[in-house]
């Protein structure tokens, strides 16, 4: 199993502590890695895009480690991560026979973590999984932490429960083969980590991304940071109480814009809504008085240099009205007493928590920026 070029990224939360493994080729060691965790039996959870690509490989890379393993491949796509999706992954899971001590491993983007994480958690009151993320989306974000859950139909994420993975397996090879659309989707993740409390890596990032997006060791180096990023966040707040919010960053919009356009990944994708939602957040912090606006612009022309949309007029088939988007973001986790939660910033690399944002205030801003 010895990889020079291989980062691993501690996530120290007592018994339940586990790595993030990262490095180009790691699907080939992964059932080494994954048969080291003491488990006699593995249920792989995939989706019929990433399936035929890697499942069959993980599943003889466990089996040649002495698992008996199944493969379950659903749909691809936000609408999966549902009811339906949870009652079809919890069953397969059970049909498999794994008990507490054996596996559930995602193999997927975030909507497969999310969603296999969740059925981890409720099968037999909890059992172990492994996080194998494909996406560079699910490699920096969704994957870490041990936020699982699904989708309801008023809004994204609303159900679910906090169960940490046993081990996170981030081979930067697999992005190789991701859509572009898709690389430019988890970037989003990845800039919004400096956006947050780390102007020196969002500076690194304005001069490395092309790289990150070609397959250098700025990749690697980029998936690690933002992993220490998280989880140096998860270890202080692990339930989302306080600091870990600030991870939200740009989601208020972002999860609001989603709903609008029905988790429709044709029209829009997560990080596509996580970088619309970081533009809007740095200039509603302006439009307060709260940032300079020479830095929400040098948000805004980076994530422009992507690729990335930045403004809800991009939003295809349109974003809906002021009050539609008002009436998403009042479903958002973050709101209490019916005042929104936002996470603006006073600059790059200085967001802050900022509670009880009248509705008002955010009507006036949606309605300048609606038409811009």
């Amino acid at each position: 199993m010895d990889n020079p070029s291989l980062i691993t990224v501690p996530v120290p939360l007592g018994d339940r502590a586990y790595d993030i493994l990262v490095g180009r080729g790691l699907i080939a060691s992964a059932g080494a890695r994954i048969a080291a965790l003491g488990a006699r039996a593995a249920a792989i959870v995939t989706d019929e895009h990433v399936g035929p690509l890697y499942a069959h490989a993980l599943a003889a890379s466990l089996e040649a480690q002495g698992l008996r393993v199944s493969v379950t491949a659903l749909a691809p796509g936000e609408a999966t991560k549902s009811y339906a999706g949870l009652e079809r992954v919890c069953d397969a899971v059970l049909a498999a026979k794994i008990e507490r001590g054996d596996l559930v491993v995602a193999l997927g983007g975030g909507v497969i973590g999310d969603l296999a994480g969740f059925a981890a958690a409720v099968v037999r009151r909890g059992v172990r999984f492994v996080q194998v993320p494909t996406t560079l989306l699910s490699q920096v974000d969704s994957s870490v932490g041990g936020k699982t859950g699904i989708n309801s139909r008023h809004g994204k994420n609303l159900v679910g429960a906090f169960h940490q993975p046993s081990l996170v397996i981030a081979d930067t090879a697999l992005l190789d083969t991701l859509p572009i659309r898709e690389m430019r989707a988890g970037y989003a993740e990845v800039a919004k980590y400096g956006l947050i409390d780390d102007e020196r890596f969002f500076a690194w990032c304005e001069g490395n991304w092309s790289g990150i997006f070609a397959g250098s060791l700025a990749r690697d180096k980029a998936v690690a940071q933002s992993c220490r990023a998280k989880a140096a966040v998860v270890v202080r707040d692990e339930h989302e109480t306080g600091d870990r919010a600030l991870l939200n960053l740009g989601h208020t919009f972002g999860h609001a814009l989603e709903k609008i356009t029905a988790y429709d990944s044709a029209r829009l994708v997560h990080g596509e809504g996580v970088a619309i939602g970081l533009a809007l957040a740095f200039r509603f912090s302006a439009s307060l008085g709260l940032c300079p606006l020479a830095d929400a612009e040098r948000v805004e022309a980076h994530l422009k240099a992507t690729g990335l949309p930045t403004r809800l007029s991009q939003v295809p088939g349109g974003c809906g009205t002021v009050d539609e988007l008002l009436a998403a973001m009042a479903q958002d986790k973050k709101v209490k007493g019916g005042a929104l939660t936002f996470i603006l910033a006073r600059g790059i690399g200085q967001s802050f928590i900022a509670p009880g944002i009248e509705a008002e205030t955010v009507r006036r801003f949606l309605a300048s920026e609606i038409d811009a």
